[in-house]
Protein backbone atom coordinates (compact mmCIF):
# COMPACT_ATOMS: atom_id res chain seq x y z
CA UNK A 1 0.00 0.00 0.00
CA UNK A 2 1.56 3.29 -0.98
CA UNK A 3 0.59 6.91 -0.56
CA UNK A 4 -0.50 8.19 -3.97
CA UNK A 5 1.29 11.54 -3.90
CA UNK A 6 4.30 12.79 -5.77
CA UNK A 7 5.59 14.78 -2.84
CA UNK A 8 9.00 13.54 -1.76
CA UNK A 9 9.10 12.99 1.97
CA UNK A 10 12.00 13.19 4.46
CA UNK A 11 14.22 10.23 5.12
CA UNK A 12 14.56 8.70 8.54
CA UNK A 13 17.92 8.03 10.10
CA UNK A 14 16.80 4.41 10.10
CA UNK A 15 16.77 2.80 6.64
CA UNK A 16 13.31 1.66 5.61
CA UNK A 17 12.78 -1.22 3.17
CA UNK A 18 11.59 0.00 -0.21
CA UNK A 19 9.58 -3.08 -1.10
CA UNK A 20 5.82 -2.55 -1.35
CA UNK A 21 3.88 -3.96 1.58
CA UNK A 22 1.22 -5.59 -0.57
CA UNK A 23 -0.08 -7.70 2.31
CA UNK A 24 -1.35 -4.50 3.92
CA UNK A 25 -3.45 -3.86 0.81
CA UNK A 26 -5.06 -7.24 1.36
CA UNK A 27 -5.61 -6.51 5.05
CA UNK A 28 -7.29 -3.23 4.18
CA UNK A 29 -9.57 -5.10 1.76
CA UNK A 30 -10.59 -7.65 4.39
CA UNK A 31 -11.23 -4.84 6.88
CA UNK A 32 -13.52 -3.06 4.39
CA UNK A 33 -15.45 -6.29 3.82
CA UNK A 34 -15.84 -6.76 7.60
CA UNK A 35 -17.20 -3.21 7.94
CA UNK A 36 -19.85 -4.00 5.33
CA UNK A 37 -20.79 -7.25 7.10
CA UNK A 38 -20.96 -5.32 10.39
CA UNK A 39 -23.56 -2.96 8.96
CA UNK A 40 -25.56 -5.89 7.59
CA UNK A 41 -25.41 -7.37 11.11
CA UNK A 42 -26.83 -4.10 12.50
CA UNK A 43 -29.73 -4.38 10.05
CA UNK A 44 -30.37 -7.98 11.17
CA UNK A 45 -30.00 -7.28 14.90
CA UNK A 46 -33.62 -6.25 15.70
CA UNK A 47 -35.07 -9.34 14.02
CA UNK A 48 -32.49 -11.69 15.54
CA UNK A 49 -33.16 -10.35 19.03
CA UNK A 50 -36.95 -10.35 18.69
CA UNK A 51 -36.97 -13.87 17.25
CA UNK A 52 -34.55 -15.61 19.61
CA UNK A 53 -33.56 -13.17 22.33
CA UNK A 54 -30.01 -12.32 23.32
CA UNK A 55 -29.36 -14.87 26.06
CA UNK A 56 -26.34 -17.21 25.84
CA UNK A 57 -27.03 -19.84 23.21
CA UNK A 58 -29.24 -17.62 21.04
CA UNK A 59 -28.28 -16.85 17.45
CA UNK A 60 -27.67 -13.22 18.34
CA UNK A 61 -25.39 -14.21 21.23
CA UNK A 62 -23.41 -16.59 19.04
CA UNK A 63 -22.71 -13.98 16.36
CA UNK A 64 -22.20 -11.13 18.84
CA UNK A 65 -20.43 -12.44 21.94
CA UNK A 66 -18.20 -15.24 20.74
CA UNK A 67 -15.07 -15.15 18.53
CA UNK A 68 -17.48 -15.35 15.56
CA UNK A 69 -17.83 -11.62 16.12
CA UNK A 70 -14.66 -11.30 14.02
CA UNK A 71 -16.80 -11.60 10.90
CA UNK A 72 -18.81 -8.48 11.81
CA UNK A 73 -16.30 -6.55 13.95
CA UNK A 74 -16.78 -3.28 12.09
CA UNK A 75 -15.65 -0.85 14.80
CA UNK A 76 -12.52 -2.93 15.30
CA UNK A 77 -11.89 -2.99 11.55
CA UNK A 78 -11.91 0.82 11.57
CA UNK A 79 -9.16 0.70 14.21
CA UNK A 80 -7.19 -1.47 11.80
CA UNK A 81 -7.71 1.23 9.16
CA UNK A 82 -6.36 3.88 11.56
CA UNK A 83 -3.25 1.85 12.40
CA UNK A 84 -2.72 1.15 8.69
CA UNK A 85 -3.00 4.85 7.86
CA UNK A 86 -0.54 5.76 10.61
CA UNK A 87 1.92 3.28 9.10
CA UNK A 88 1.55 3.65 5.34
CA UNK A 89 0.98 7.40 5.21
CA UNK A 90 4.08 7.95 7.35
CA UNK A 91 6.32 5.52 5.43
CA UNK A 92 6.97 7.83 2.46
CA UNK A 93 7.85 10.56 4.95
CA UNK A 94 10.55 8.25 6.29
CA UNK A 95 11.86 7.04 2.94
CA UNK A 96 12.61 9.92 0.63
CA UNK A 97 15.18 12.71 0.92
CA UNK A 98 13.08 15.70 -0.21
CA UNK A 99 9.74 16.83 1.04
CA UNK A 100 6.85 19.25 0.49
CA UNK A 101 4.20 19.07 3.17
CA UNK A 102 1.98 21.31 1.11
CA UNK A 103 2.36 18.96 -1.85
CA UNK A 104 1.50 15.98 0.31
CA UNK A 105 -1.49 17.64 1.95
CA UNK A 106 -3.07 18.98 -1.24
CA UNK A 107 -2.75 15.58 -2.91
CA UNK A 108 -4.15 13.86 0.16
CA UNK A 109 -7.16 16.17 0.27
CA UNK A 110 -7.95 15.53 -3.39
CA UNK A 111 -7.68 11.81 -2.80
CA UNK A 112 -10.04 11.93 0.17
CA UNK A 113 -12.58 14.58 -0.81
CA UNK A 114 -13.39 13.62 -4.40
CA UNK A 115 -14.50 10.04 -3.58
CA UNK A 116 -16.31 11.31 -0.47
CA UNK A 117 -18.27 13.85 -2.53
CA UNK A 118 -19.10 11.20 -5.13
CA UNK A 119 -20.40 8.83 -2.42
CA UNK A 120 -22.56 11.62 -0.96
CA UNK A 121 -23.92 12.43 -4.40
CA UNK A 122 -24.89 8.77 -4.88
CA UNK A 123 -26.41 8.57 -1.40
CA UNK A 124 -28.41 11.76 -1.91
CA UNK A 125 -29.64 10.65 -5.34
CA UNK A 126 -30.83 7.30 -3.93
CA UNK A 127 -32.72 9.07 -1.12
CA UNK A 128 -34.44 11.37 -3.64
CA UNK A 129 -35.21 8.60 -6.15
CA UNK A 130 -36.39 6.01 -3.60
CA UNK A 131 -38.09 7.83 -0.69
CA UNK A 132 -37.46 6.19 2.68
CA UNK A 133 -40.31 5.22 4.98
CA UNK A 134 -39.36 4.89 8.65
CA UNK A 135 -42.26 2.50 9.26
CA UNK A 136 -40.52 -0.35 7.42
CA UNK A 137 -37.56 -0.40 9.83
CA UNK A 138 -37.55 -1.09 13.55
CA UNK A 139 -37.97 2.00 15.71
CA UNK A 140 -34.82 2.83 17.65
CA UNK A 141 -32.64 0.61 15.48
CA UNK A 142 -29.36 1.65 13.88
CA UNK A 143 -31.06 1.92 10.51
CA UNK A 144 -33.79 4.24 11.80
CA UNK A 145 -31.49 6.45 13.89
CA UNK A 146 -28.29 6.70 11.83
CA UNK A 147 -29.49 6.85 8.22
CA UNK A 148 -31.14 9.86 6.61
CA UNK A 149 -34.63 9.78 5.15
CA UNK A 150 -34.24 13.30 3.71
CA UNK A 151 -31.37 15.59 2.73
CA UNK A 152 -31.16 19.35 3.27
CA UNK A 153 -28.50 21.65 1.78
CA UNK A 154 -27.07 22.43 5.23
CA UNK A 155 -26.65 18.78 6.25
CA UNK A 156 -25.21 17.91 2.84
CA UNK A 157 -22.68 20.73 3.05
CA UNK A 158 -21.62 19.77 6.58
CA UNK A 159 -21.02 16.19 5.54
CA UNK A 160 -19.24 17.21 2.33
CA UNK A 161 -16.78 19.28 4.35
CA UNK A 162 -16.04 16.39 6.74
CA UNK A 163 -16.49 18.80 9.63
CA UNK A 164 -19.80 17.39 10.88
CA UNK A 165 -19.99 15.22 14.00
CA UNK A 166 -22.55 12.80 12.53
CA UNK A 167 -23.04 11.60 8.96
CA UNK A 168 -26.48 10.20 8.24
CA UNK A 169 -26.27 10.30 4.41
CA UNK A 170 -23.23 8.01 4.50
CA UNK A 171 -22.35 7.33 8.11
CA UNK A 172 -18.92 5.75 7.48
CA UNK A 173 -17.64 9.26 6.75
CA UNK A 174 -17.10 9.90 10.46
CA UNK A 175 -13.81 7.99 10.20
CA UNK A 176 -12.68 10.05 7.18
CA UNK A 177 -12.90 13.12 9.40
CA UNK A 178 -10.19 11.64 11.60
CA UNK A 179 -8.16 10.54 8.57
CA UNK A 180 -8.19 14.15 7.42
CA UNK A 181 -7.15 15.49 10.82
CA UNK A 182 -4.31 12.95 10.96
CA UNK A 183 -3.16 14.04 7.50
CA UNK A 184 -2.95 17.66 8.65
CA UNK A 185 -1.03 16.61 11.77
CA UNK A 186 1.27 14.13 9.98
CA UNK A 187 4.46 16.27 10.36
CA UNK A 188 3.94 16.33 14.14
CA UNK A 189 3.22 12.60 14.30
CA UNK A 190 6.32 11.73 12.27
CA UNK A 191 8.57 14.10 14.23
CA UNK A 192 7.43 12.75 17.60
CA UNK A 193 7.68 9.12 16.45
CA UNK A 194 11.25 9.68 15.28
CA UNK A 195 12.22 11.32 18.56
CA UNK A 196 10.82 8.47 20.67
CA UNK A 197 11.65 5.55 18.36
CA UNK A 198 14.27 4.17 20.76
CA UNK A 199 11.74 4.33 23.57
CA UNK A 200 8.87 3.01 21.49
CA UNK A 201 7.48 0.82 24.26
CA UNK A 202 7.13 3.82 26.56
CA UNK A 203 5.65 5.90 23.73
CA UNK A 204 3.19 3.13 22.93
CA UNK A 205 2.20 2.91 26.61
CA UNK A 206 1.57 6.67 26.68
CA UNK A 207 -0.60 6.33 23.55
CA UNK A 208 -2.67 3.62 25.24
CA UNK A 209 -3.05 5.76 28.38
CA UNK A 210 -4.33 8.63 26.22
CA UNK A 211 -6.82 6.29 24.54
CA UNK A 212 -7.98 5.12 27.97
CA UNK A 213 -8.41 8.72 29.13
CA UNK A 214 -10.32 9.53 25.96
CA UNK A 215 -12.59 6.53 26.51
CA UNK A 216 -13.29 7.48 30.14
CA UNK A 217 -13.81 11.17 29.37
CA UNK A 218 -15.59 10.59 26.02
CA UNK A 219 -13.05 12.71 24.12
CA UNK A 220 -12.95 11.38 20.57
CA UNK A 221 -9.63 13.04 19.70
CA UNK A 222 -7.90 11.09 22.48
CA UNK A 223 -9.71 7.90 21.52
CA UNK A 224 -8.69 7.93 17.86
CA UNK A 225 -5.61 10.07 17.14
CA UNK A 226 -3.26 7.96 19.33
CA UNK A 227 -4.31 4.94 17.26
CA UNK A 228 -2.82 6.66 14.21
CA UNK A 229 0.30 7.39 16.24
CA UNK A 230 0.69 3.70 17.06
CA UNK A 231 0.75 3.04 13.31
CA UNK A 232 3.38 5.78 12.89
CA UNK A 233 5.48 4.10 15.59
CA UNK A 234 5.27 0.87 13.58
CA UNK A 235 6.53 2.81 10.56
CA UNK A 236 9.64 4.13 12.31
CA UNK A 237 10.32 0.68 13.77
CA UNK A 238 9.59 -1.26 10.59
CA UNK A 239 13.16 -2.50 10.12
CA UNK A 240 13.26 -3.76 13.69
CA UNK A 241 9.87 -5.40 13.30
CA UNK A 242 11.01 -7.21 10.15
CA UNK A 243 14.26 -8.34 11.79
CA UNK A 244 12.55 -9.49 15.00
CA UNK A 245 9.98 -11.46 13.03
CA UNK A 246 12.59 -12.93 10.68
CA UNK A 247 14.71 -14.20 13.57
CA UNK A 248 11.80 -15.87 15.31
CA UNK A 249 10.57 -17.49 12.12
CA UNK A 250 13.93 -19.22 11.80
CA UNK A 251 13.29 -21.08 15.05
CA UNK A 252 11.70 -24.53 15.29
CA UNK A 253 7.90 -24.53 15.21
CA UNK A 254 7.87 -21.12 13.55
CA UNK A 255 4.54 -21.86 11.86
CA UNK A 256 3.00 -22.80 15.19
CA UNK A 257 4.18 -19.56 16.76
CA UNK A 258 2.82 -17.66 13.77
CA UNK A 259 -0.58 -19.30 14.25
CA UNK A 260 -0.53 -18.49 17.97
CA UNK A 261 0.32 -14.85 17.18
CA UNK A 262 -2.47 -14.49 14.62
CA UNK A 263 -5.08 -16.19 16.81
CA UNK A 264 -3.97 -14.10 19.79
CA UNK A 265 -4.30 -10.74 18.04
CA UNK A 266 -7.66 -11.73 16.55
CA UNK A 267 -8.98 -12.62 20.01
CA UNK A 268 -7.68 -9.30 21.33
CA UNK A 269 -9.45 -7.54 18.47
CA UNK A 270 -12.86 -8.77 19.68
CA UNK A 271 -12.01 -9.13 23.37
CA UNK A 272 -14.60 -6.62 24.52
CA UNK A 273 -17.30 -8.79 22.94
CA UNK A 274 -16.38 -12.27 24.12
CA UNK A 275 -15.09 -11.05 27.50
CA UNK A 276 -17.62 -8.26 27.95
CA UNK A 277 -19.49 -10.12 30.70
CA UNK A 278 -16.40 -9.72 32.92
CA UNK A 279 -16.89 -5.97 33.23
CA UNK A 280 -19.92 -3.74 33.69
CA UNK A 281 -20.51 -1.14 31.01
CA UNK A 282 -18.91 2.23 31.74
CA UNK A 283 -16.60 0.97 34.50
CA UNK A 284 -12.81 1.34 34.51
CA UNK A 285 -12.41 -2.38 33.78
CA UNK A 286 -14.77 -2.03 30.81
CA UNK A 287 -12.72 0.90 29.51
CA UNK A 288 -9.50 -1.09 29.89
CA UNK A 289 -11.13 -3.96 28.04
CA UNK A 290 -11.91 -1.55 25.22
CA UNK A 291 -8.17 -0.95 24.81
CA UNK A 292 -7.68 -4.56 23.74
CA UNK A 293 -9.00 -4.00 20.17
CA UNK A 294 -6.36 -1.30 19.65
CA UNK A 295 -3.65 -3.73 20.71
CA UNK A 296 -5.24 -6.36 18.47
CA UNK A 297 -5.37 -3.96 15.52
CA UNK A 298 -1.67 -3.08 15.90
CA UNK A 299 -0.79 -6.76 16.33
CA UNK A 300 -2.79 -7.72 13.24
CA UNK A 301 -0.92 -5.17 11.12
CA UNK A 302 2.35 -6.53 12.53
CA UNK A 303 1.27 -10.09 11.70
CA UNK A 304 0.24 -9.10 8.17
CA UNK A 305 3.80 -7.89 7.60
CA UNK A 306 5.72 -10.66 9.31
CA UNK A 307 3.75 -13.94 9.44
CA UNK A 308 4.33 -15.80 6.14
CA UNK A 309 1.08 -17.76 5.88
CA UNK A 310 -1.03 -14.68 6.66
CA UNK A 311 1.02 -12.56 4.28
CA UNK A 312 0.53 -15.11 1.50
CA UNK A 313 -3.23 -15.19 2.09
CA UNK A 314 -3.45 -11.40 1.96
CA UNK A 315 -1.23 -11.33 -1.14
CA UNK A 316 -3.56 -13.74 -2.97
CA UNK A 317 -5.53 -12.48 -5.96
CA UNK A 318 -8.83 -12.20 -4.01
CA UNK A 319 -7.07 -10.35 -1.19
CA UNK A 320 -5.37 -7.93 -3.56
CA UNK A 321 -8.59 -7.33 -5.50
CA UNK A 322 -10.40 -6.52 -2.26
CA UNK A 323 -7.52 -4.23 -1.32
CA UNK A 324 -7.76 -2.38 -4.62
CA UNK A 325 -11.46 -1.61 -4.17
CA UNK A 326 -11.39 -1.32 -0.36
CA UNK A 327 -11.83 2.47 -0.13
CA UNK A 328 -14.56 2.41 -2.77
CA UNK A 329 -16.33 -0.48 -1.00
CA UNK A 330 -16.08 1.39 2.30
CA UNK A 331 -17.68 4.48 0.78
CA UNK A 332 -20.36 2.94 -1.42
CA UNK A 333 -21.85 0.08 0.61
CA UNK A 334 -23.91 2.19 3.05
CA UNK A 335 -26.02 3.99 0.39
CA UNK A 336 -26.75 0.58 -1.18
CA UNK A 337 -27.48 -1.19 2.11
CA UNK A 338 -29.68 1.60 3.47
CA UNK A 339 -31.65 1.88 0.22
CA UNK A 340 -32.33 -1.85 0.06
CA UNK A 341 -33.32 -1.95 3.74
CA UNK A 342 -35.81 0.90 3.38
CA UNK A 343 -37.25 -0.73 0.23
CA UNK A 344 -37.55 -4.28 1.64
CA UNK A 345 -37.79 -3.66 5.40
CA UNK A 346 -35.29 -4.82 8.01
CA UNK A 347 -37.42 -7.89 8.78
CA UNK A 348 -36.15 -9.20 5.43
CA UNK A 349 -32.54 -8.65 6.47
CA UNK A 350 -31.47 -11.95 4.91
CA UNK A 351 -32.68 -10.75 1.48
CA UNK A 352 -31.05 -7.37 2.07
CA UNK A 353 -27.79 -9.20 2.84
CA UNK A 354 -28.00 -11.48 -0.20
CA UNK A 355 -28.51 -8.47 -2.47
CA UNK A 356 -26.16 -6.01 -0.77
CA UNK A 357 -22.94 -8.06 -0.87
CA UNK A 358 -22.73 -8.69 -4.64
CA UNK A 359 -24.25 -5.32 -5.59
CA UNK A 360 -21.83 -3.44 -3.32
CA UNK A 361 -18.80 -5.37 -4.61
CA UNK A 362 -19.73 -4.68 -8.24
CA UNK A 363 -20.56 -1.05 -7.48
CA UNK A 364 -17.27 -0.65 -5.61
CA UNK A 365 -15.34 -1.90 -8.63
CA UNK A 366 -17.18 0.58 -10.85
CA UNK A 367 -16.66 3.37 -8.31
CA UNK A 368 -12.95 2.56 -8.21
CA UNK A 369 -12.63 2.68 -12.00
CA UNK A 370 -14.72 5.82 -12.53
CA UNK A 371 -14.08 7.87 -9.37
CA UNK A 372 -11.27 6.64 -7.14
CA UNK A 373 -8.58 5.80 -9.70
CA UNK A 374 -8.94 9.14 -11.55
CA UNK A 375 -8.82 10.91 -8.18
CA UNK A 376 -5.46 9.21 -7.55
CA UNK A 377 -4.12 10.61 -10.81
CA UNK A 378 -5.42 14.08 -10.03
CA UNK A 379 -3.97 13.86 -6.52
CA UNK A 380 -0.52 13.04 -7.90
CA UNK A 381 -0.73 15.91 -10.39
CA UNK A 382 -1.96 18.35 -7.74
CA UNK A 383 0.77 17.25 -5.36
CA UNK A 384 3.47 17.76 -8.00
CA UNK A 385 2.22 21.22 -8.95
CA UNK A 386 1.95 22.35 -5.33
CA UNK A 387 5.36 20.93 -4.41
CA UNK A 388 7.01 22.76 -7.33
CA UNK A 389 5.25 26.02 -6.51
CA UNK A 390 6.29 25.74 -2.85
CA UNK A 391 9.92 25.02 -3.81
CA UNK A 392 10.02 28.03 -6.13
CA UNK A 393 8.52 30.27 -3.44
CA UNK A 394 11.07 29.11 -0.88
CA UNK A 395 13.90 29.64 -3.35
CA UNK A 396 12.80 33.24 -3.97
CA UNK A 397 12.43 33.96 -0.26
CA UNK A 398 15.88 32.55 0.55
CA UNK A 399 17.66 34.82 -1.96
Amino acid sequence: MTLQTAAALPASTTPIPTNRLTSLDGLRGVAALVVMLHHIYLVAKPTLVSAGGSAPGSVYWVVSETPLKLVTAGSEAVLVFFVLSGLVVALPALRKPGFSWTGFLTGRMVRIYLPVWASLAIGTALIWLLPRDQSVVTAGSWMSQSNATAVTPSTLWGQMSLTAVSYDINNVLWSLRWELIFSVLLPLFVAVAQVVRRRWLLAGAVAFILILLGTLAHIDALKYLPVFFIGTLLAVRLDSINEWTRQRLKRPRATLWGIILVVGVLLLLVARWWAGSLASFGTLSDSVLRLMPVLGAAGLVWAAIGVPFLRRALDSRPGQWLGRISFSLYLIHIPILATLTFVLGDHKWWLVAVLTVPVALVAAWGFYRVIERPSHRLARYTSQITARATAKFRARVSR
